[in-house]
């Protein structure tokens, strides 16, 4: 594709399960942007109910944007972006799930930040979207004071489809890790941004509208709490010497509660299975 002012340097990353019915609601908010990505890479991973088609279907739709759809067998969500991530050309990537989607704006808003201060990864603030109403959720108000590493792993307060990071950074660490059963994205960011110093950003725009189902709010919550756990723990070593740091900082409150997934469907850690 030729070099044109509207795209940017932007791989963009769509993990599938199941998501016929959503996909491509995603996909159209990728094309809407008003900086549009060079690619877009949909792994479906294992799903039975017709999400490769609806994806491929899409093509047409994409307003110059290039759509690689790649089936594999099920893995589990780090899988999916694993695979879609080494098939990525661009120095930038983007994650969006496939049930999500962005505003117009997302794309051009995140790339400026990123460009600030040589950061490696930003999000922001995102739409809550049930059945019934729409909110704001604020991520920003957890970084508002003191050491940010220390804030995320407190609070792991990042939502995946908010997240653009520059792809050298997320090669250099390995990756979503696909031993998690869940929380992959969570301990991925930690990686990335473990060494002191290390600039990244979350920024106060609502860009994402997330959406949630009944089931995805209490789904495999012992699960999901049992890994973040034992994120906490691999990630413990980190905070020495940092602002902010004591034991309090381990023991005190861990990366995410029961009451926290049973409050927010847990966007911040796995896509929605």
């Amino acid at each position: 594709m030729p070099p044109d002012a509207g795209f940017a340097p932007v791989s963009v990353i769509v993990p599938a399960f199941r998501a016929a019915s959503t996909v491509g609601r995603a996909l159209v908010s990728i094309a809407a942007q008003t900086a549009k990505p060079e690619e877009i890479l949909v792994v479906d991973d294992g799903s039975n109910d017709g999400t490769f088609e609806a994806a491929r279907e899409m093509s047409r739709r994409m307003e110059g944007v290039e759509l690689v759809v790649i089936r594999q067998a099920n893995a589990g969500a780090g899988a999916a972006r694993n695979r879609a991530i080494a098939e990525a050309r661009q120095p930038i990537l983007a994650f969006l799930d496939a049930d999500d989607e962005w505003l117009p704006e997302k794309l051009e808003r995140s790339i400026a930040e990123l460009e600030k201060d040589g950061r490696v990864l930003v999000a922001h603030n995102y739409i809550r979207a049930g059945d019934r109403a729409e909110t704001v959720v604020d991520c920003v108000r957890n970084f508002a004071a003191g050491d940010p590493f220390v804030s995320l792993y407190r609070r792991g307060y990042i939502a995946t489809s908010t997240v653009v990071a520059r792809k050298e950074a997320v090669d250099a660490v390995g990756g979503f890790d696909t031993g998690l059963a869940t929380g992959q994205d969570f301990d991925l960011w930690l990686k990335m941004l473990a060494p002191p110093g290390t600039p990244f950003a979350v920024f106060p725009e609502a860009l994402t509208r997330y959406h949630i189902s009944p089931s995805g709010i209490t789904a495999n919550t012992a699960r999901r709490l049992a890994c973040c756990l034992d994120i906490a723990d691999r990630h413990a070593r980190a905070l020495a010497g940092r602002e902010a740091y004591g034991p309090a900082s381990v023991s005190a409150r861990p990366p995410c509660t029961t009451r926290r997934f049973a409050l927010m469907g847990a966007p911040a850690h796995g896509v929605r299975r």
